[in-house]
């Protein structure tokens, strides 16, 4: 509101800064002048400010009439300093002549009660502050930001981060990258609030205005209670559920829930995740916290605010509805009253007219009912705005007909507000749309009185400016110049208008200018000058006007340059693809330079390239050095593509016209001189008539590349080269090749894809080289590519080594694609070798090209000493200095000549230095001034015609070459080995000497063959000698040239009639460890297998009886796979009588063998650990050093023994039939080795499936003896840890070491040492692992060893270990080893299966200081046995010397002496329970006196009565002697006879033991009725092993009746081999009575019985022992389930459900897991007996949710349904789960898991679900699992992808990748393994991470026992430690 008097807009126009009014917040104090009057400007500010009469209850201290003065006084006042304003803006006409009400005062709040203001609130720029709530119109949805129009024409941002809160913006983020287009959509109404102001840097009186639609800022203070029925609500969508969608209001004290028959969902806008949606609260949930609304969009838009009772300011949303009533109006507006509480005004854009005229007051009436919606809110002044507009009020944003910069002439004037403006109403389609025209817009002048010259009706010319969208309002112009401009709006500008600009603003990117219509562009910093300047700002400053030329405008961004060349250029200009006509010259500026030439841009982003040939560069130069980017050039366009956006140029104007004639062709062969030199390329003058320039890289100067090098050298300007290939044609540069192959070769080398045929072998050389493969160009740009594998034979090799770039290549085409113009190429030598003497030829003539040129360098003279010195010519010479390697000669004629003779070429002669000698010439290296010479005989034959001498064997070797032909082959002698070639004789051609090079064009960098003097080598004649040939004899060495032999047609037919089954003689030319070479026909080499000699693989020494030449008749079993390789053939008798199959053997697709087979190989590689041997032509064996022998010698000397080229037998353990690869023993897998077997031994040859990974271990059996190697020393008294296979491994128990008992058993082991053993017991674990025992013991059958001479002494035959419990007695003397001290006595191992507890009275006679010290584990002590419990498996030994009791003890030991009815006395050994063990005194038995025996009274706690050690009297009611038990009773009863019995008390003392047994003891049933031991308690500090061992022992025992009298269970642990061990026993029954044998029977099977429920975890009987359980155990769950499952069997189901309720309220509330058990066993129980099952299940799951985590209770359900395969149950309950824990990984795994196993289609949509819901930190690990689940139980390509993906996010996680390779190996492809695991080892990662990756690698391949890939991985290992 503007303000009232002076002193305001005096102190606003001297400090420029708004004042906000904060009248509601202060009170107005007045000013004094000095005489104490109040001055009057004040008081009417104070009224202006609107103070209420009664702020806070207070009243008014003026009375009325005072006020009506002060009121009078103001506005008088008003009207003068308006008067004021317009004298002033007369006088400076440059201003504005009105002060808008915009920028007029401030603020006002609600409480007004006093003089009305007479201006409605505005919001503008000045006035805006943080925290104010506004409405408003998405204008603009871009990616990062909102632009929001607000009221008054103001613009907002809202950044992306404050679209939404985080509440909900987490979960669409994360799902949708560009989230904002899908949530946001312009014309949207949004509330907004404002949370800060930035002023404008590029310009000045700007602000920028960043907004916020977080609604937890804009509900804040929203509570549940604040929020009513038919309230409308605001709020983000959640999350999407299948009934309606769950509503986010910003707070966290409720929530909403709109249904979807509640909204109407329209097709244009789907309801996303995010979005904004209003409702109509139709119900609250207070309990829930839940607000239910309604989207009806005429409902919403109809409701209005309730008038609540005490409503603040902060519950006032921009947009909502209130009834409001007209209170009076104002000069640009009215004001408001509703709520009762609030006041608010609207302004003259917001009335419910469009188009308001001048007496627009008439309509609002004082107290006039109408329908506003709030438009803003400032909390700090209270200030509320309003608007009447009928679209918004409708709940919609007004439309808009108009566009900027539209023209309308006809537009009406409907109101002129003076000083202000004019209200137009603009002639638009459907509707007129109101147009507002501020007076500054009006004319070019100032207009003073605007009423008169603008008349209400009269038509103006209006442009349009711009639009409100939220009032609906354009804003127009009326100036003339608004109409003339040739750019008013963004559409205006054309690219390539030149226009005057003013410079606004600068930055570092550039400046900011502006175009006289108000539109501003950019000129970047390298288009604000022709070249690069450091200063840019001292030229464009800002304010200054410059002429640019626009360059682009796409959007609304414009760019412009200053560049002076494009901005005065009069050609035509290129501002799309199409315009790019051929021959268009233009101008445009450079972007990138690189080698083979640079882009230049130009107008509108279009891109142009400009090849090195067109830029008019000399040969050599580089384009960087001749231009720079930025640089402005004039260029002609040569071609354009404008679909493929691709512009050819060039930068000579006129293109250069050639003769066709003067043209040179690809291909051609021309010749030139050399004009000059640069660092890569000799550049060449051609002579020709159109004097064209070429050049020649320095790789394409000759074949070899030592030769290129040593030419490039010594090149000199002037040089000429006769022969130059024209490879490519740039423009006017030409490439030329000297390298004599393409030379060579030019007619057939291909320009074109059309010219190439598949299966032919092309020159060319290689261009580039990447990683996986190779590049090789021939003319032009036609290029092939040859993939690695293709490119070498040898896979292994590095590429980079191979091959250089540059080189001379042969190329096989093996595939030509036209459609994709992809040439396929290898480069293998074997399909590639030279089939001429091309490359031999061209060194020598390259090598004669540089003796020239270094001859004309010296001295100029001629190489004329040459012909002196022809091959094979004799000449003489002078022995001079004698070096290691041979004798140098020096020649009379020649004396810058040397010659030189190797010691092999001496002839066996001793020569003198300074003697003559006649010496042949072998060879001439010109270069060198150098020739070898030879003193052979064969080369220097003595003539007495001395003088006839010299011209005699100057012609030898032309005559003897005379005789030789083309392409025949010969047997020739190297006589010198030369670095790249071979000097050869050839003996049956007179001697006559060859020249044959070593390597070939593809095999220059790669490792050659080796050779030596003397060596005899088959070669081919390629070239006889001639000028050509330098006079030389060349020829083609048949290692390199195998192919080659088959270009010949008669060899051909040759080769075609031997067939596969062919007799053909053969000559043997090699004899090999394995196999036998032979040659046979013309020029073909076959090989004999070592298996293909004789029919039985069992000779010695197969080739023993064949030689070197010796001819002999072969069968062809195959024919070579590929050009060079052998053919396969056979000399087995069989084979050559015709009765072997051929077809079966020479095939190696199929292996016929089975497990079992004795098959018989030779061995060809051994070493440490394998031996390797071949069975036949494909098939290979692999034999353990385990597995070879069981002695140690022969396991020490495996290597020695298994020598390349033995035969060995062996049986087949199993069958890689992929690799083709046996596993081999020695010995038979159906029977022992050595030794005799019990009938209870397994059965030989039993397949045993529980082993993981391998089923190695069938062939180990009880019984065998093995050979074994320690791997380990266990500590203590641990034994050895043995391995007896590759992955096998067994243990050696303590006891079984030696025979002996020593003190020290592992005296004589070390690790590694080879060692025989036995095999004890083979066992399986419940978690299918295997345990075996072994000994060591030589007196078991089959350890003894062959030589007695090894024996190292006599067999202990004392040394019997007792492996049962049976074979001890009392008084028996043993042996054993300290297992275990503690302070109450020790443990001692008497054999691996028993061993036996000593007391510490026991211990010694004498007194015992320290246990631990002087018995330490695992020293050795003797002693004899006092008692055997074979029912608890204990065993008493003494260690005593002497024993005063031992003759009382004895004397009594069996039950002779023993009647029933006998009254006896005994201590009590041990309180159960259910009874008391008693110890007879005077013998070594024990009785149990039963629970029931012991009162006639019932006695409730037996442990309480009775203590341990207790002497006591009992009768004996029954005696047992086949089980040896003793049953007592003690009641009063039966001692109520006066019987006294003299006891002689025991004068041990009572000693507490516990009962500590190994685990394999306690696995043995013993059946001998010994007494049972005694229980003890722990001290402090015992061993936590005899703890363990004290509950375990701790266990029920047997319910067996020993008389009539029943008894309840005993506490003894039974293993599972009792009953076979009980009928093992065997009774002479024969002597007794029918009716004992039967109770004999009954007692057995009672027995059975007790011993069955042992089994079961000894489950009580009666529901009374129940109930006694759950006393004493009342918090477990086990316990409970069991007893109800009793119920269950008993058919109890009520009686079952009351106990799960009771164990629900007995288990204590802290043991949730124990709880959730019970819950788990009443699902199952109403699963099955409830009534309907499904309703009852869901009642206990509704109740179980209540007490236990819910999603644990969802999972127990799960698991039910699962289990019960109630599929459609367990499907509905995942689809509650997938919504209530969607942030739950394991629901959206197990979701995933149930559809696999289903077999169900919709993984795919269900993993892309789960990673919307799920958070971003889980994602890893869901997609990670699920791929597992894909490749365990889906499809595996489903499975690749998820790990692709998320690697390619995450390519450095070792942990993704680790589990990526396990799921593949699981697989088993091994192609697909290999190329993973190369991709993962190939990432740049840190060596940690890389050496697990090379470890995993390097396993799996050790996993395959491929040696060869092992040391690859490792090697690669080392490449890559070198690297870093």
């Amino acid at each position: 509101m503007p303000a009232s008097s002076k002193k305001f807009h005096k102190k606003k126009t001297d400090e420029g800064k708004p004042k906000f009014n904060k009248a509601s917040k202060k009170q107005f104090k007045t000013k004094k002048d000095s005489n104490g009057a109040v001055k009057p400007e004040a008081v009417a500010l104070q009224l202006e400010d609107d103070v209420p009469d009664f702020p806070r209850g207070g009243g008014s201290s003026l009375s009325k009439n005072e006020r009506d003065e002060i009121r009078a006084e103001v506005d008088a006042e008003f009207e003068a300093e308006e008067l004021a304003l317009k004298k002033n803006k007369r006088k400076k006409p440059h201003k504005k002549s009105q002060v808008m009400p915009d920028d007029l005062g401030s603020l006002f709040g609600d409480g007004i009660t006093g003089k009305l203001p007479r201006y409605a609130n505005k919001i503008t720029l000045k006035n805006i502050s943080p925290g104010m709530k506004l409405w408003g119109v998405v204008a603009e949805v871009n990616v990062k930001d909102l632009v929001i129009s607000l009221p008054g024409g103001l613009r907002g941002l809202v950044r992306a981060s404050d679209a939404l809160d985080s509440a909900v913006s987490n979960e669409v983020e994360s799902n949708e990258g560009d989230f904002l287009k899908n949530i946001f959509y312009p014309g949207q109404l949004v509330s907004c609030i404002v949370l800060q102001l930035d002023d404008d840097k590029k310009e000045t009186g700007k602000r920028k205005i960043w907004l916020s639609l977080r609604l937890s800022l804009l509900h804040k203070g929203f509570t549940l209670d604040a929020v009513q029925e038919g309230m409308v609500l605001t709020g983000y969508v959640k999350s999407i559920e299948d009934h309606g969608y769950i509503l986010h209001f910003g707070l966290s004290s409720f929530m909403g829930f709109l249904s979807k028959d509640d909204h109407a969902e329209s097709k244009d806008n789907e309801v996303r995740t995010g979005q904004f949606l209003q409702g109509v609260i139709k119900r609250i949930d207070k309990t829930r916290k839940v607000v239910y609304l309604s989207s009806d969009p005429d409902t919403v838009s109809k409701c209005v605010t309730k008038d609540l009772k005490g409503i603040s300011i902060d519950l006032l949303i921009p947009g909502m509805l209130v009834n409001a009533s007209v209170r009076s109006t104002l000069e640009n507006g009215i004001m408001l009253s509703f709520l009762t509480y609030f006041t608010g005004t609207v302004d003259m854009f917001h009335l419910q007219n469009k188009f308001p005229n001048k007496n627009w007051k008439d309509d609002y009436n004082q107290n006039k009912k109408v329908n506003a919606r709030i438009l803003f809110i400032d909390p700090s002044t209270r200030a509320v705005g309003l608007t009447l507009n009928p679209h918004l009020v409708h709940n919609k944003a007004p439309p808009s007909h108009v566009n900027i910069g539209d023209i309308f002439d006809q537009s009406k004037v409907v109101r002129v507000d003076r000083g202000f403006g004019l209200l137009l109403d603009v002639p638009t389609k459907p509707l007129s749309t109101p147009a507002y025209v501020n007076v500054s817009d009006v004319a070019e002048e100032e207009v003073r009185k605007l009423e008169k010259k603008f008349k209400e009706g009269a038509q103006v010319r209006v442009r349009i400016l711009g639009f409100r969208h939220l009032e609906g309002l354009a804003t127009g112009i009326l100036k003339a110049s608004a109409f003339e401009g040739p750019v008013f709006t963004h559409s205006d500008v054309k690219p390539g208008m030149v226009i005057k600009a003013k410079v606004i603003a600068l930055d570092s990117f550039g400046a900011i200018v502006q175009f006289p219509g108000g539109v501003k562009a950019l000129c970047p910093t390298r288009h604000m000058s022709e070249f690069e300047i450091a200063k840019p700002g001292k030229k464009f400053k800002v304010g200054a006007e410059l002429v640019f030329r626009v360059l682009g405008c796409k959007s609304k961004r414009i760019t412009v340059t200053y560049k002076k060349t494009l901005v005065k250029s009069k050609l035509g200009i290129i501002s799309s693809y199409a315009e790019a006509t051929e021959g268009l010259i233009t101008h445009g500026w450079i972007t990138k330079i690189e080698k083979h030439g640079f882009f230049v841009r130009f107008y509108n982003g279009v891109q142009g390239f400009t090849p090195r040939s067109e830029l008019g560069l000399g040969p050599g130069h580089d384009p960087s050095s001749m231009y720079h980017v930025g640089q402005v050039v004039k260029c002609r366009v040569t071609s354009s593509t404008p679909a493929s956006r691709h512009i050819n140029l060039s930068l000579q104007m006129k293109p250069v016209r050639i003769s066709e004639d003067d043209m040179v062709k690809l291909g051609s062969v021309v010749s030139g001189v050399v004009e000059g030199l640069t660092p890569s390329a000799v550049v060449i003058n051609l002579n020709s008539k159109a004097h064209l320039k070429g050049t020649i890289s320095n790789e394409h100067l000759a074949d070899h590349h030592e030769h290129a090098s040593l030419l490039k050298s010594i090149l000199k300007p002037g040089y000429k080269f006769d022969q130059l290939l024209v490879l490519d044609i740039e423009g006017n540069n030409i490439l030329l090749s000297a390298k004599f192959s393409l030379i060579k070769s030019a007619e057939q080398l291909p320009s074109d894809i059309s010219q190439i045929q598949p299966n032919t072998v092309v020159h060319g050389y290689v261009c580039n080289l990447i990683e996986t493969g190779c590049f090789v160009r021939f003319l032009g740009r036609l290029t092939g590519f040859s993939p690695r594998s293709k490119a070498m034979d040898d896979q292994k090799a590095d590429l980079s080594r191979a091959f250089y770039i540059g080189q001379s290549v042969r190329s096989n085409i093996l595939d030509v694609n036209s459609e994709t113009a992809r040439i396929t190429l290898s480069l293998k030598q074997s399909s590639c070798s030279s089939t001429n003497a091309t490359f031999i030829q061209e060194y020598f003539i390259v090598d004669e090209k540089i003796a020239k040129l270094q001859s004309s360098d010296s001295d100029g003279s001629e190489l004329k000493w040459v012909e002196g010195f022809n091959i094979g010519s004799v000449i003489e010479g002078k022995i001079g200095e004698a070096k290691d390697i041979g004798v140098v000669v020096s020649f009379d004629k020649y004396n810058d000549v040397l010659g030189f003779i190797t010691h092999y070429q001496l002839g066996g002669l001793t020569l003198e230095t300074g003697s003559v000698v006649q010496a042949a010439v072998l060879d001439v290296d010109m270069a060198e001034r150098l020739v070898d010479l030879s003193l052979k005989h064969e080369f220097v034959e003595k003539s007495q015609e001395g003088s006839f001498k010299g011209q005699k064997h100057k012609k030898r070797n032309r005559e003897a070459s005379k005789d030789l032909e083309l392409h025949q082959t010969i047997n020739a002698v190297v006589e010198i080995v030369k670095e790249h070639y071979l000097v050869v004789a050839i003996p049956e051609y007179n001697y006559a000497i060859g020249y044959a090079s070593i390597a070939d064009y593809n095999t220059q960098k790669l490792p050659q063959k080796q050779f030596v003097n003397g060596q005899r080598v088959i070669a081919t004649v390629m070239a006889l000698p001639s000028p050509a040939t330098s006079g030389r004899l060349l020829l083609l060495l048949n290692s390199i040239s195998e192919v080659a032999e088959t270009s010949s047609t008669k060899r051909a037919k040759r080769k075609s009639s031997y067939n596969v089954g062919s007799l053909v003689p053969a000559e043997v030319t090699e004899i090999m460890p394995l196999e036998l070479r032979l040659k046979f026909g013309i020029g073909f080499r076959g090989r004999v297998h070592i298996t293909e000699v004789n029919d039985d693989n069992n000779l010695e020494k197969p080739f023993g009886n064949f030689k070197v030449g010796q001819t002999i008749t072969a069968r062809i079993m195959g024919k070579a796979s590929q050009k060079g390789h052998l053919w396969d053939l056979s000399i087995k008798p069989t084979m050559l009588a015709g009765t072997g199959e051929i077809g079966a053997n020479s095939t190696s697709d199929e292996v016929e063998f089975s497990t079992g087979q004795l098959v018989t190989g030779y061995v060809y590689k051994v070493d440490s650990e394998w031996a390797w041997l071949t069975v036949s032509r494909h098939v290979k064996a692999q034999l353990f050093i385990l597995d070879s022998a069981c002695e140690p010698n022969e396991l020490q000397q495996f290597q020695e023994c298994f020598k390349v080229g033995k035969p060995v037998s062996g049986y087949i353990l199993n069958v890689n039939k992929n690799k083709k690869l046996l596993r081999v023993v020695r010995h038979p897998l159906g029977a022992l080795s050595i030794g005799n077997v019990d009938d209870k031994d397994i059965q030989r040859g039993e397949s045993d499936n529980n082993i993981s990974d391998e089923s190695v271990t069938t062939h180990i059996h009880e019984g065998d003896v093995l050979g074994g190697r320690i791997s380990k020393i266990l500590p203590g008294i641990g034994g050895l840890l043995v391995q007896i296979g590759p992955h096998t491994y067994g243990r050696v128990h303590f006891t079984e070491l030696k025979d002996a008992w020593e003190s020290d058993p592992l005296s004589g082991y070390h690790e590694g040492q080879f060692i025989k053993c036995k095999v004890l017991e083979v066992s399986h674990s419940v978690k299918g692992t295997i345990h075996i025992d072994l000994s060591l013991r030589l007196s078991l059958d089959g350890m003894l060893p062959k030589s007695p001479s090894e024996l190292g002494g006599d067999l202990d035959s004392t040394g019997k270990r007792p492996e049962k419990i049976e074979d001890l007695c009392p008084n028996m003397s043993v042996q054993g080893y300290v297992k275990n001290v503690m302070p109450k006595g020790c443990f001692i191992m008497l054999s691996r299966k028993l061993d036996a507890k000593i007391l510490m009275s026991n211990l010694s006679d004498g007194y015992v200081d320290d246990p631990e010290k002087e018995f330490p584990i695992g020293k050795l002590v003797s002693g004899r046995v006092l008692a055997v419990e074979p029912l608890s498996k204990r065993v008493e030994v003494t260690l005593k010397k002497s024993n005063t009791n031992g003759s009382s003890k004895s004397g009594i030991n069996d039950f002779s002496s023993l009647h029933v009815g006998d009254i006896v006395s005994g201590s009590i050994r041990r309180v159960e329970s259910y009874g008391l063990f008693i110890a007879l005194d005077h013998t070594n038995m024990v009785g149990l006196c039963h629970v029931s025996e012991l009162s006639d009274d019932h006695i409730e706690n037996i442990q309480t009565k009775y203590a341990a050690g207790e002497k006591v009297k009992a009768k004996i009611l029954k005696l047992d002697e086949e089980k040896h038990r003793i049953s007592l009773g003690m009641k009063n009863s039966y001692l109520t006879d006066d019987i006294d019995i003299t006891e002689k008390e025991d004068s041990d003392e009572d000693i507490e033991e516990t009962d500590v047994m190994d685990d394999e003891a306690r696995s043995i049933l013993l059946t001998d009725s010994t007494p049972p031991g005694m229980n003890i308690e722990y001290e402090s500090g015992a061993s936590s092993v005899l703890a363990q061992a004290e509950s375990r022992a701790s266990v029920p025992a047997l319910e067996v009746t020993m008389d009539d009298i029943e008894h309840d269970d005993l506490d003894v642990l039974i293993s599972q081999n009792q009953a076979d061990n009980n009928d093992v026993i065997t009774i002479d029954e024969k002597s007794k009575r029918r009716e004992k044998k039967k109770a004999k029977e009954e007692r057995e099977q009672e027995i059975r019985a007790a011993e069955e429920r042992q089994l079961e975890k000894d489950v009580p009987r009666t529901a009374d022992e129940f109930e006694k359980l759950v006393r004493s155990s009342p918090n477990s769950s086990f316990v409970w389930i069991k007893y109800m499952a009793f119920m269950l069997n008993s058919a109890d189901i009520e009686k079952a459900r009351a106990i799960a309720e009771r164990a629900l309220r007995t288990i204590n509330i802290r043991e949730e897991t124990e709880k959730l058990n019970i819950w788990v066993a009443y699902f199952n129980l109403e699963n099955q007996y409830g009534n309907p099952p499904e309703e009852a299940v869901q009642k206990v799951f509704q109740r179980a949710l209540q007490y236990c985590d819910p999603k644990k209770v969802h999972f127990a359900l799960l698991g039910m349904y699962e289990r019960t395969e109630q599929h459609n149950l367990a499907d509905v309950l995942l689809d509650k789960m997938s919504k209530k824990f969607k942030h739950s990984c394991k629901v959206w795994l197990r979701r995933v898991q149930m559809l696999l196993a289903q077999q169900q289609d919709g993984v795919q949509p269900v993993v892309n679900r789960a990673l919307l819901c799920l958070p971003r930190h889980k994602h890893i690990k869901f997609i990670s699992q699920a791929a597992i689940l894909e490749f365990k139980s889906g499809v595996p390509d489903r499975g690749r992808s998820m790990f692709e993906g998320i690697l390619r996010e995450y390519p450095k996680r070792t942990d993704l990748w680790s589990i990526y390779l396990d799921q593949e190996i699981r697989l088993g492809d091994e192609d697909v393994i290999r190329a993973l695991f190369e991709r993962a080892i190939s990432l740049s990662l840190p060596p940690k991470k890389m050496k697990f990756l090379f470890t995993k690698y390097r396993n799996y391949e050790e996993s395959r026992g491929d040696e060869e890939r092992i040391k690859s991985v490792l090697q690669k290992a080392i490449d890559y430690v070198e690297s870093i």
